[in-house]
């Protein structure tokens, strides 16, 4: 038997399901309320000054692999100084490397030329005991962090060569040189390269 107290709470719990499905109902069909747009960082729009870090000089330690792409481990070490001068209001510098060890003498030098309308840099790399530039790797700076590409021959086999700036600080920076013979699949180191800032008094 129904009693008085039954239909009151019967009717109470309606009461209370269909507020519930109304305000359910109100929350589907009312207009979405504006998306705050977070904002961005600008994008890397002119890179000139890239290099600006690297002007002065510097004392370097490098080591490079002997043969790369054989199979080989060997490595030759090298120290010696490292001189970077600003061309065209920084839009150009010019390195100038000269160091010794066991396996030698070496005399490097890099033009690195900025294009502003790609805003990419160029490095174009010769040795003394060539006396031209080879082909130049290609690239930008993102997140503090070079990175320059190029394709070229090396012993019959065209491979890609991968250059890297990283861990630049006030005082030093690394460089490191890297070759592909299956299309960049896998990388095999063959330049290490630290400069420590020479302070000057």
């Amino acid at each position: 038997m129904t009693t008085y107290k039954s239909i009151s709470l019967l009717g109470a719990w309606c009461a209370v399901s269909l507020s519930l499905f109304a305000s359910h109902l109100f929350a589907q069909t009312r207009p979405a309320q504006p998306t705050q747009i977070q904002a961005t960082a600008p994008e890397h729009s002119d890179g000139q000054h890239d290099f600006d870090f690297h002007l002065g000089s510097w004392k370097t330690q490098l080591k490079r692999l002997t043969h790369p792409l054989s199979g080989s481990h060997t490595w030759a070490a090298y120290e010696g100084t490292t001189v970077v001068r600003k061309i065209w209001d920084g839009r150009a510098n010019l390195v100038e490397l000269e160091a010794d060890g066991p396996n030698g003498h070496l005399e490097l030098l890099s033009l690195r030329l900025y294009n502003p309308q790609a805003h990419q840099w160029s490095l174009n790399v010769a040795s003394s005991k060539g006396g031209s530039l080879g082909s130049p790797t290609i690239g930008e700076f993102k997140n503090g962090r070079g990175e320059f590409i190029d394709q070229e021959t090396f012993n019959d086999r065209t491979i890609l060569v991968r250059f890297v700036i990283s861990d630049i600080t006030a005082d030093s920076c690394h460089f490191e040189q890297a070759f592909s013979d299956d299309g960049g699949k896998t990388w095999e180191v063959n330049w290490v390269a630290t400069d420590t800032r020479v302070k000057t008094s």
